[in-house]
């Protein structure tokens, strides 16, 4: 104890699983059992035990602990108790007058101290330290510039003159290639898990037995030529000569650093040019503006003035078409200062839908201050350009086949907005119970009255379901690490803040799956800016506006790394301080069943499914006393087989190779894994099965600068290492596509155009620079994209560095 606290941090808390902290250490799991034991006069139960292996402790009949080393971080926790030796106490007695000289060296080797079991273990010449698998040492370097090792007093023409002086590792590698078969599925780095290394004969041979890895000699950026063709071995494979090392898909390149430009593994403005002019070939010339503003906002360009002039050119090759339309004048013409001014105002207005605009992005050129002023308030307008006839209709449709909660939920909602009640609402229901069908009912209502309202959902997919939907981050510009004192980036006099100003409902779907911090910050702004419409809004939840959210709690819920029970609870919505003003309508009736869609027995299916998935989520329906384990009905699951991956593929893709360009056939399939080792074994077989070669595409991997305080990045942390790690989230360093197969979105890219977080896409065109795709799922089906390659890092790595891979 120590000023009256224990410092080893007892009583720990109780805790439902064993976690592990920030630093790599664990957290175990301490059960809430209700059992105490008073042992002087205080009570103690599970959080006062220390960790204990009660085996190992019963057979040594000695104080041992196993702990699991799972962090770089926690690595030195093992090595500082293993090397630290015996606790020992030398003393000496002295008299300080008799002016002896103290040998200290003499003195520590006098007092050492080794124990019976060290002795014992040196005088067995036991091993001290192992070293598992063996590595072989890979030398290279260019055309006639090997390292040669002679005596000093030889002459350099006796050395030059010496038989196979020439020969070295590295060229013989190149003879190995040219002799076996096999040896060409392999690059220079994994050569030696198959070839032994004969110093004598200087030659490559067959292997027979043991593990062995490879591992090239490092090369400083600083070298030059040396370091590209260093990152080159570590992904050419079957190289027979120097120059077919720089051999990039049949194109022989004069210097490796252009060869390593070729394959990817390079980041240089020259690619965004390089990635238009290609797309430019087979895309509109608006889906090419689309294609450059993806570029400027998330391609981290480092000239946006050069970029500009360089592919103005092929931006604006319409816009002369596209204002005789607008005017309809046949014989228009533009000059080059016109011609530059609508290219800009055109990309300007894919911008805005971005919520982005060009004076964001440093030295581009702004269009026409006159266009903008003429177009207004671009966000306005678009929430007002909407068929008020056609939405009439559909609201009379739809709302006719509302069922009793559903019209409860509508009559409340709608009073709210046309009396300026400014309610918050929780509308509670599981899949199925028709919260998008109550949505677009309500959204039609008010659109036809020419009034605003917003649609919002936590996800991507989610938002897309809506009409005009948007992710809350996106529309309100939520920060992503949120935070009790976080506020929405939205200023006073913004388009943004004028358009909440005239806006009547917002609707904020799947709002369970997001952290209170997000509807306390958007609380704090509209607070804020309604002030000028609201009396009192500082006073008011979310400033007087009304407010509907959607949702089942027995879904996803915030996600905290490493996180708790109960921090995650905390987190959740009904945690907040605002759920204390929300009105709850709960939708209970499975609408699926009552669609007409459906025969009896399939009715008859989805309602048993249905409540046997609300018991999961009630949490009623446990196999285990420890209420851990659920037991799946046998009508759900695959027999067991010798090949488990492929008896999920044939399950969910039966006839595959028949139906694989079908996007009706791929919509409606996919496989959930609970990790992403066992995606990339489902990608790597199902890929191999579909005809085509197809193409690899290659990262390009560095260290940010600004995560680092040190100036050796480059030599703590080589290009294969960082190819090598993998992080969730993010692609891997090579991704392999064919022609024909679907692939999904990782990040938000364009939610206005469909591209969000989980869109899935076919691939169409696979280019060098950039992969065209048609959209197969939400609201923007059938449309065709260009994507450009994209800097992504993770958002949480045990890392100490932040990775950027483009």
């Amino acid at each position: 104890m120590k000023q009256g606290k224990c410092t080893k941090h007892f009583p720990k808390k109780f805790n439902d699983r064993t976690t592990f902290d920030a630093d790599g250490f664990p957290i175990y799991k301490r059960r809430n059992t209700g059992t105490q034991v008073k042992k002087n006069g205080v009570l103690l139960d599970n959080r006062y035990v220390v960790p204990y292996n009660r085996n190992l402790i019963v057979k040594f009949d000695a104080n041992i602990n196993v702990e699991l080393c799972n962090y770089s971080t926690s690595v030195k926790y093992l090595f500082k108790y293993v090397n630290k030796g015996s606790n020992r106490a030398t003393t000496t007695v002295e008299c300080t007058d008799t002016g002896v000289e103290i040998d200290e060296i003499k003195r520590y080797l006098d007092c050492r101290y080794i124990s019976a079991i060290e002795a014992c273990w040196r005088i067995f010449k036991f091993d001290i330290h192992h070293r598992e698998p063996s590595v072989e040492r890979l030398p290279f370097h260019l055309e006639g510039q090997n390292s040669i090792i002679f005596e000093e007093e030889r002459r350099a023409e006796s050395v030059l003159s010496t038989p196979g002086i020439e020969v070295t590792k590295f060229t013989e590698w190149f003879e190995a290639n040219k002799k076996y078969t096999e040896a060409r599925e392999l690059t220079y780095s994994d050569f030696p898990t198959h070839f032994v290394w004969n110093s004598r004969d200087k030659t490559w041979t067959k292997r027979r037995n043991g593990n062995v890895v490879g591992r090239i000699y490092f090369a400083h950026p600083a070298i030059g030529e040396h370091f590209y063709m260093r990152m080159l071995l570590n992904f050419v494979k079957g190289c027979t000569s120097f120059e077919s090392i720089r051999r990039i898909n049949g194109v022989t390149h004069d210097n490796y650093k252009d060869a390593c430009y070729a394959l990817g593994l390079l980041e240089d403005d020259k690619e965004w040019n390089d990635c238009l002019a290609e797309a430019a070939l087979w895309v509109t010339r608006n889906e090419l503006r689309n294609l450059f503003v993806t570029i400027l906002i998330h391609s981290q360009v480092t000239d946006y003035r050069k970029i500009w002039n360089t592919n103005f050119e092929i931006l604006s090759e319409d816009i002369i078409s596209l204002q005789r339309k607008r005017f309809r004048l046949k014989d228009l013409q533009l000059t080059k200062k016109q011609l530059e001014a609508y290219t800009l105002f055109e990309i300007e207005s894919i911008l805005l839908k971005m919520g982005k605009s060009l004076k964001d992005i440093d030295r581009m050129p702004l269009p026409d201050s006159a266009l903008l002023n003429n177009a207004g308030n671009r966000l306005i307008n678009e929430e007002l350009e909407y068929d008020k006839d056609a939405l009439k209709i559909v609201h009379d449709q739809s709302f006719a086949l509302l069922n009793a909660r559903q019209k409860s939920a509508y009559e409340a909602i709608i009073n709210s907005v046309e009396k300026e009640e400014g309610r918050l609402l929780f509308i509670s229901g599981h899949g199925g119970t028709g919260k998008t069908f109550l949505w677009n009912t309500i959204i039609a209502k008010i659109r036809s009255q020419s009034r605003i309202v917003l649609t919002v959902a936590t996800s991507g997919i989610a938002a897309l379901l809506l009409p005009n939907g948007r992710t809350t981050h996106s529309r309100f510009h939520i920060p992503l690490d949120v935070s009790s004192e976080s506020t929405c980036e939205i200023k006073q006099g913004s388009q943004l803040a004028e358009l909440l100003l005239k806006t009547s409902l917002i609707i904020w779907d799947e709002a369970p799956m997001a952290n209170k911090f997000c509807f306390e910050a958007l609380d704090k702004t509209l607070r804020d800016i309604l002030r000028v419409r609201y009396e009192n809004s500082s006073d008011k939840s979310f400033g007087g506006l009304t407010i509907v959210f959607g949702g089942d709690f027995r879904q996803i819920l915030p996600v905290i790394p490493k996180g708790t029970r109960a921090d995650i609870v905390d987190t959740s919505l009904n945690s907040s301080y605002l759920w204390l003003f929300f009105t709850i309508y709960e939708l209970k009736q499975n609408m699926r069943l009552y669609s007409g869609r459906v025969s009896d027995s399939e009715a008859a299916k989805i309602s048993t499914f249905d409540k046997w998935l609300l018991q999961i989520g009630d949490g009623s329906f446990y196999d285990d006393i420890n209420k851990e384990l659920i037991k799946l009905p046998p009508d759900v699951c695959i027999k067991p087989s010798n090949d488990p991956i492929g008896s999920i593929v044939e399950a969910v893709y039966p006839s595959l190779l028949q139906k694989y360009n079908d996007p009706t056939y791929l919509k409606e399939r996919a496989i959930l894994t609970p990790k992403n080792k066992m995606v990339h074994e489902l990608n790597d077989t199902i890929m191999k099965m579909l005809p085509g070669e197809g193409r690899t595409y290659f990262s390009s991997d560095n260290v940010c600068k600004a995560s680092v305080n040190t100036n050796d990045e480059d030599l703590l942390y080589p290009t294969e290492f960082l190819n090598s790690l993998r992080f969730p989230g993010i692609p891997n360093h090579d991704v392999h596509l064919k022609v024909g197969t679907p692939v999904m979105l990782l990040r938000n890219l364009n939610q206005s155009e469909g591209l969000c977080n989980g869109t899935r896409l076919i691939a169409m065109d696979l280019g060098k620079w950039s992969a065209s795709a048609n959209i197969i799922s939400g609201k923007n089906i059938g449309s065709r994209v260009t994507i450009p390659r994209i800097i992504m890092s993770p958002n949480d790595s045990k890392w100490p560095f932040k990775l950027k891979r483009r």
